[in-house]
Parts: structure tokens; sequence; C-alpha cells
């Protein structure tokens, strides 16, 4: 059994996780509507760091038993949805 202090650890990392995920939604939204498009090498750049960061994040929080691995596979798989859906509304406008 779980203590209460290892719950409440892993609901924050999982919080933290996805809140940066959220973060480069947002940072990836502004930059296409302001800065550049997908096909801009700027804009490909940015994103793949930011993917390869939060990548590393949850593997770290996996390694450490904070998530399972399907939580951090269900965080970067949304990401990956959503700035999908981005980027085909970028292309349609």
């Amino acid at each position: 059994m779980l203590s209460d202090v290892a719950v409440d650890h892993q609901e924050k990392a999982y919080a933290l996780l996805k809140a940066d995920a959220d973060k480069i939604l947002r940072l990836i939204k502004v930059q296409m509507d302001n800065l550049t498009m997908p096909q801009c090498p700027l804009y490909e750049e940015v994103l793949d760091t930011q993917m390869f960061g939060l990548s590393r994040e949850i593997h770290f929080a996996v390694r450490l038993d904070l998530i399972s691995e399907e939580e951090g596979k269900s965080i970067l798989d949304n990401l990956e949805k959503q700035l999908n859906v981005l980027h085909e509304a970028a292309q349609n406008s």
C-alpha cells in the first residue's frame, strides 16, 4: 500500500508533467500565431527541443515510479494530437 506522501508525490508529478505539456502547446500556438509557420526550421527546432525535454522528464518520473509508463505515454500522445490539430489549422488558414 502506498503512503499518503507517495500518492501526493505521484499526483504532483503527473500534474507538473501535464502542466509542462500544456506550456509546450501554448508556446507552439503563440509561435504559430505570431512568428513562424510549421515549415520553418525554427518552429521545428523549438518543437523538437521541447518534446525531447518533456519525454526526458516523463522518463525520469517513470523511473522514480511517480507515474506509470502508460500515463507518460498518454501525456505525450495527447500533446502530439493537440499539436497536430494546431498544425492542420495553420495549414488550412
